[in-house]
């Protein structure tokens, strides 16, 4: 997509309500939780919404994404069927994965979703492999690669960016810093400057933004976009934003940071922060509060879609399961 038409209305109407979208997906996810509805493991992503919109609306339906153990908001922003998503973390039949994967495993190559990934890291090796072989092919197409600040620290990270920026390959490295690596604070874990300035040692470009502005999000990405596309290599974008959530359901987060420093950066709410900035323009608010309906209206119709689709089948137990 041109993101010149980011000012455009319209453009704005569309990012506000994938963020709204995936906001109210995964509260209401976390609501299920609570009810024991659901069940396993489920690590939230609210407060993140602009990285995901921003950074997959310059991508094209048939470019891939790899993703991470906290990714329901990449691979809705990508274009999932949610339907189908909320059947796998039910356990059904219907499910992405045939109830084989959960929150931590959705995939869909037809939307170029190859897949979220338990394993810290995990996605970057993927994404490089993947972007070889769009190379090799000569597809055309990009692969954005959505990892943390956690994975940042690790090897796979050196390693991988390495031999993109060797091979230059068609590939955006996109770091969503949340501050936290499960309860290890970023400054604790990182030294040396940004995880952006780490670019220049590939030989590759490298920026950061500000994770809580879509728009910002959005052009950084679409520039790195252009790049790869271009025959140009691989960028590296830094998007730093917040977790508002535990790591995972459960995990007393509170242990190592404060109520009040949570609340101090809910304030800057990625979603509040568009759609004061859509008010701006010559809208009507109930506009927006049709979308805020809509998407909620969505989530409720893949909750009932999941719960009226079949258990799957014992016998089915071991069908693609290869090792």
């Amino acid at each position: 997509m041109d993101v010149r038409n980011l000012a455009d209305l319209e453009t704005l109407l569309d990012l506000y309500h994938k963020m709204v979208l995936i906001r109210q997906f995964e509260s209401t996810v976390e609501a299920l939780h609570m009810q024991a509805r659901l069940v396993g493991s489920f690590h939230s992503s609210v407060g993140q919404e602009a990285v995901p919109v921003g950074a997959c609306y310059p991508l094209r339906r048939d470019d891939y994404i790899t993703s991470t153990h906290r990714g329901q908001g990449h691979v809705i922003a990508k274009g999932v069927d949610i339907n189908r998503m909320m059947a796998e973390l039910f356990g059904r039949a219907d499910g992405y994965c045939l109830a084989r994967g959960g929150s931590m495993h959705i995939a869909d190559p037809d939307t170029g979703v190859l897949g979220e990934n338990g394993i810290v890291g995990a996605g970057m090796a993927l994404a490089t492999g993947a972007a070889l072989s769009c190379k090799r092919l000569r597809t055309g197409r990009i692969v954005l690669c959505f990892f943390g600040d956690g994975p940042a620290a690790n090897g796979i990270a050196h390693e991988t960016m390495n031999m993109a920026s060797i091979w230059e390959l068609p590939l955006v490295f996109l770091c969503e810093n949340n501050q936290f690596a499960h309860g290890l604070r970023i400054r604790d874990a990182h030294k040396a400057g940004t995880i952006s300035e780490r670019a220049a040692l590939y030989g590759m470009p490298g920026i950061s933004v500000d994770g809580n502005d879509v728009q910002a999000v959005a052009r950084a990405a679409g520039e790195a976009v252009e790049r790869a596309r271009q025959g140009g290599g691989p960028s590296l974008v830094e998007c730093v934003t917040y977790r508002w959530a535990s790591h995972s359901l459960g995990e007393a987060h509170l242990r190592y940071r404060t109520r009040e420093e949570i609340d101090q950066h809910m304030q800057d709410d990625p979603i509040k922060r568009l759609r004061s900035r859509i008010l701006e323009l010559p809208v009507e608010p109930q506009r927006l509060d049709e979308l805020d309906k809509k998407a909620q209206t969505m989530v409720d119709e893949a909750v009932a879609f999941a719960e009226s689709r079949p258990q799957p089948l014992a016998e089915t137990a071991l069908q693609d399961v290869l090792a």
